[in-house]
């Protein structure tokens, strides 16, 4: 009975040890929730957000009343003067005894919605900075997603060398088996044995550069996971449906949020020519005071304070918030052809990309494969030189990479045609 409990406790140990790196494994993270990771945890971008927030604290500055001021006063002391006390005769100090105590309150009134024009331009401010903090997040975004789609690509690029290098290996076996059956030279074997090293170095390149595109997404993501235990997944491929570029174009008025903070500049321009109207305005400060005046016991009066503006009525701040308001609008007008050049140069990148896809995917890979396939055949068998073979392979080599750093390419522009028009519409 002891050796069968032995059994089971080795074989529980077993088990637990090869589940033990399945549960230290990572599940892959596709692009929404690598999306989702960066927007709650990037630093710049919470940094960005509290922006927004200092903004709505100015909108309640903004529309605070002025504070009332109140003045009190105490006249007519004499620290010399004593008077004889009614009951001891007695001189007692009594420096109080004339005094005239007064006390004033007075509010200034603003006139012309002042407090109403400021809170205006508190919130155009604020809607600024929200748009400014969405621009923002495209950049950044756009930033994770050429880093998403590195990670991507350099994983397709890892399985592709993984693939050749299982492939060599598989002919090396032939052509040894070819060289036991004399069927083959020392030298060629040779030869084909050195080219494995081509195949060794593709490999370990790829897998360094899988290693950096990892370590690159990491930092955006401000995680501190082990490389080993992180990963992505994700389709990597391209659609040959494109939307038109008068369709970006629209959708790209419609949603950069830098254009949505110039026309909002715009807005706050005029908001701020307006209060500037308002400030040359007469603001009066109205009072009531309080005395004592024997043999009068108590009065009050009330006063009212109206500044000339004679010389000073604002002039200034009118005709410059007047020039600001034109030099906005032109701002506006540069940011929407911007936004245009950003999006044809985009579609161009994407169009050109889509039209070398097309021909590798429907012809040049298959040939380069069908080619490599039927030299392999022929060297085999007598018909072709080692050279052509070996040629061949890298073509179908070099043609293979080509195609998949393409796509690469391809998924980068709809990243960069995302980012122009200020929202995904390439998935």
């Amino acid at each position: 009975m002891a050796p069968v409990m032995r059994r089971r406790a080795s074989a529980a140990l077993l088990a637990a040890a090869v589940a033990l790196p399945a549960a230290r494994a990572q599940t892959a993270l596709t692009w929404q929730q690598i999306r989702e990771k960066f927007e709650a945890g990037n630093p710049t971008l919470q940094a960005a957000q509290l922006s927004i927030n200092e903004s709505r604290a100015a909108e309640v500055t903004a529309f605070l009343r002025p504070n009332p001021d109140l003045t009190g006063t105490l006249d007519q002391l004499n620290p010399l003067e004593s008077f004889p006390s009614p009951v001891s005769g007695n001189s007692v100090y009594r420096p109080f005894a004339n005094a005239l105590p007064f006390g004033s309150i007075s509010y200034l009134h603003e006139r012309q919605h002042k407090r109403e024009l400021r809170l205006e331009g508190a919130k155009l401010q604020t809607e600024i900075a929200k748009s400014t903090y969405q621009d923002q997040e495209r950049g950044l975004i756009f930033n994770l997603r050429s880093a998403f789609v590195q990670t991507l690509q350099a994983k397709a690029v890892l399985d592709n060398a993984r693939e050749n290098l299982a492939y060599w290996d598989r002919e090396l076996g032939i052509n040894r088996a070819r060289f036991r059956a004399g069927d083959l030279a020392q030298v060629d074997l040779d030869r084909l044995e050195l080219q494995r090293v081509q195949f060794e170095s593709d490999f370990e390149a790829a897998t360094v550069n899988l290693r950096t595109a990892k370590i690159q997404l990491l930092m955006l993501l401000n995680a501190r996971t082990p490389i080993g235990r992180f990963d992505v997944t994700g389709p990597y491929e391209f659609s040959d449906q494109l939307i038109t570029a008068e369709e970006l174009r629209r959708i790209a008025l419609e949603n950069r949020p830098d254009l949505k903070a110039a026309i909002e500049s715009v807005e706050l321009a005029q908001s701020a020519h307006r209060l500037a109207i308002a400030n040359g305005s007469t603001d009066p400060t109205f009072g009531v005071d309080f005395a004592r005046n024997p043999p009068i016991p108590v009065y009050f009066g009330v006063s009212i304070s109206i500044p000339l503006r004679i010389f000073d009525r604002n002039q200034g701040e009118k005709e410059r918030t007047e020039i600001d308001i034109h030099r906005n609008e032109r701002l506006r007008d540069a940011a929407e052809a911007q936004i245009l050049s950003d999006v044809d140069s985009a579609y161009v990148t994407l169009l050109s990309t889509l039209n070398l896809l097309r021909p590798y995917r429907d012809k040049y890979l298959k040939l380069a494969q069908d080619t490599r396939d039927r030299i392999s055949f022929s060297y085999r068998n007598g018909g072709a030189a080692l050279l052509d073979y070996l040629d061949a392979e890298k073509a179908y080599r070099d043609t293979r990479l080509a195609y998949i750093n393409l796509i690469g390419s391809f998924m980068t522009a709809a990243a960069q045609a995302n980012m122009a028009v200020g929202r995904e519409v390439f998935p």
